[in-house]
């Protein structure tokens, strides 16, 4: 069976190839983006055979406005020749403009080392002076890193443009030696806290003995000011007795450090001839004395009776013994004074040695 031909497809056919398939490719300098007459040969080309005039030329405000956003921005480029070779840094300028824009007296040839530290010193004090040193201080640094990449040997580090290359040292100093016993940080309460919270502690149970030192500060905090006994004086310089329940601590630390003996008696057997001991003083340090005191608080306190129950009653006898203390009618007074006068009468024998 023979085909029929179309005459109007066949003649649709070759109308769609007698069009030339080829473009036209037309050149778009980046350069002439911001010129008017580019851009206005370009809106009569293709709004040419678009609408009406008022229409044209809105599309015409909005190309030329699209085009000027890709504007090139020379403000902050750079021509060919400004372009220097690795080998010429060590002849750039480095020049500074203040304010006013003109050149500041830190333009300086970086040529000779001798003078590089009084050149970037100089720089620097300029740049402090018009607010701008950090921007010198990174131009500085770029310029020693483009010595570095060359091979070059600098006789100065980054780190003194931002430092002062005479300060030597630690940022706070170093401490002084020798270091004290007492400068240690690591110590949370106060040494007299501390100690006689260890001795009142029994059976290894510090935690009990904690919760007596709390108790036995409150008490001291709650107790009314104490009436003071002119015959048993506390240590000179001794804050007012209204001071003292704002300072649990430290009349904790002055009733003990009041009342503990200065020395000990210690017992040389046969030293006196016959077989009798001889009685020699010997000085006590600050811990010894405040133990031989808290010794004798807690000798007191064992003969006192409680005024009630619970755990909290050995807290208050002790408290009510410091404040006794402090009062002068502690038992504690007697024993020290009676421990005083046998060493005054032992004084001869301070200086004795046993003979070998």
């Amino acid at each position: 069976m023979q085909l029929r031909s179309n005459l109007f497809s066949e003649a649709y056919s070759l109308l769609l190839k007698s069009r030339s398939s080829k473009r036209k490719y037309y050149g778009t300098g980046v350069a002439g983006l911001g010129r008017n007459e580019y851009l206005d040969g370009m809106a009569s080309t293709v709004m040419s055979n678009q609408g009406p005039q008022q229409n044209s030329s809105e599309k015409l405000a909005r190309t030329k406005k699209k085009a000027g956003r890709f504007r090139p921005n020379t403000q902050y480029s750079s021509s060919f020749q400004d372009i220097k070779r690795p080998g010429e840094s060590k002849k750039s300028l480095i020049s500074t403009k203040d304010s006013t824009g003109n050149l500041s007296a830190a333009s300086t040839f970086l040529t000779d080392r001798s003078s590089t530290s009084e050149a970037i010193q100089g720089i620097i004090d300029s740049s402090q002076n018009t607010g701008t040193s950090t921007a010198f201080a990174n131009l500085l640094a770029l310029s020693e890193l483009q010595r570095v990449s060359d091979g070059e040997n600098t006789e100065y580090s980054i780190s003194t443009i931002t430092h002062d290359p005479a300060v030597e040292g630690h940022k706070f100093g170093l401490p002084e030696l020798p270091i004290p016993k007492d400068a240690n940080f690591k110590y949370r309460f106060d040494p007299i806290i501390l100690q006689v919270t260890n001795l009142l502690m029994k059976d290894g149970k510090k935690s009990v003995a904690q919760r007596n030192m709390s108790y036995i500060l409150n008490s001291l905090r709650t107790a009314p000011p104490p009436t003071l006994n002119p015959a048993k004086p506390l240590l000179p310089g001794h804050p007012p007795t209204h001071h003292l329940p704002l300072d649990p601590v430290g009349y904790l630390t002055l009733a003990i450090d009041s009342v503990a003996p200065l020395l000990r008696i210690r017992s040389e057997r046969g030293a006196a001839g016959g077989g009798a001991a001889l009685q020699i003083p010997v000085p006590l340090g600050k811990r010894q004395r405040r133990r031989q005191a808290v010794m004798w608080i807690l000798d007191s306190i064992n003969k006192r009776s409680s005024r009630g129950s619970g755990r909290g009653m050995f807290a208050q006898r002790f408290a009510d013994e410091i404040i006794s203390i402090v009062e002068g009618r502690s038992s504690a007074w007697d024993k020290r004074l009676l421990l005083h006068k046998t060493g005054t009468t032992a004084r001869n024998n301070i200086n004795f040695r046993r003979k070998r």
